[in-house]
């Protein structure tokens, strides 16, 4: 073989790996390349978060807030066994967005056992090293493997914020709508749709489990039972959260209510 065809071959070769080290590269940043999230206003982050609760546990509940870089960190301690914080990436979803915000609280128990998840998959997200189907099938490995834990004991999840920035749906819908549907949730692990309605073809109880979407009907542990607010603590909660709103709105326009959208990120009983 002489040198020139040797040199060709090398040449070849060079631009083969050249090419397949770009592609990959490239599928890898369209996986990441969205994953930071913009920072709030510490002053309105903590406002909105704290919005999930009623007011009468906010003086005395933690507030975490999101690094981009980071991560969850406490911006607010607090002695009350509440936390509140705002979700902006949903795991089962196996995207990235950055339109994303919900205000959510846990007390003692949700804090415990259903927060470790959103601190790891804000931190994975923060770290920029993971693409979103990464973060999922981790979860779903540490549940699997007992990393995460379903709460022990009946409790109480608040999101009674006057608007918030969700799914529509299971993981199956990508598009978010913005809502006001201040609600409760109550820890219904395991549930199954089947379970949570008299019989097929009634409406029953209002179940969000988007892991049962993923792990499979009554293998997740993260569900809710959602009980919205009565019609008139609706518009309590409307009118005491309005000038909230407008910072909302003069930060970032898609909080701006869809109206009469009131829908929640899980999966309600069906027909």
């Amino acid at each position: 073989m002489t040198s020139i065809t040797k040199t060709r071959k090398n040449c070849r070769r060079t631009l083969l790996f050249t090419v397949i080290l770009f592609i990959c590269t490239q599928n890898f940043a369209q996986g990441t390349a969205d994953w930071r999230l913009e920072k709030m206003p510490v002053d309105l982050e903590t406002d909105y978060a704290l919005s999930a609760l009623p007011p009468h546990l906010r003086n005395d509940a933690i507030v975490y807030l999101l690094d981009p870089q980071k991560g969850y960190y406490v911006g607010r301690q607090g002695s009350n066994g509440y936390i509140c914080f705002l979700t902006r990436t949903e795991w089962e979803w196996s995207e990235y967005r950055n339109d994303l915000c919900a205000p959510i609280s846990y007390d003692a128990e949700g804090a415990r056992t259903i927060f470790p998840v959103y601190m790891d998959v804000a931190a994975m997200r923060a770290s920029g090293k993971y693409q979103a189907a990464q973060i999922r099938d981790s979860i779903i490995h540490g549940i699997n493997t007992g990393v995460y834990r379903a709460p022990a004991k009946p409790g109480i999840s608040y999101m009674l914020a006057p608007v918030m920035r969700v799914y529509p749906g299971g993981p199956d819908i990508k598009e978010p709508i913005t809502i006001s549907m201040p609600h409760y949730m109550l820890y219904a692990p395991y549930l199954t749709e089947e379970n949570a309605r008299y019989k097929r073809g009634t409406a029953g109880l209002m179940l969000a489990n988007p892991d049962n979407s993923i792990l499979g009907d009554g293998k997740g542990p993260f569900g809710y039972i959602i009980i919205p607010a009565s019609e008139t603590e609706d518009a309590t909660i409307v009118e005491d959260g309005k000038d909230l709103l407008k910072r909302l709105v003069a930060y970032k326009a898609y909080f701006k209510t869809e109206t009469g959208s009131q829908h929640h990120h899980g999966t309600a009983a069906k027909n």
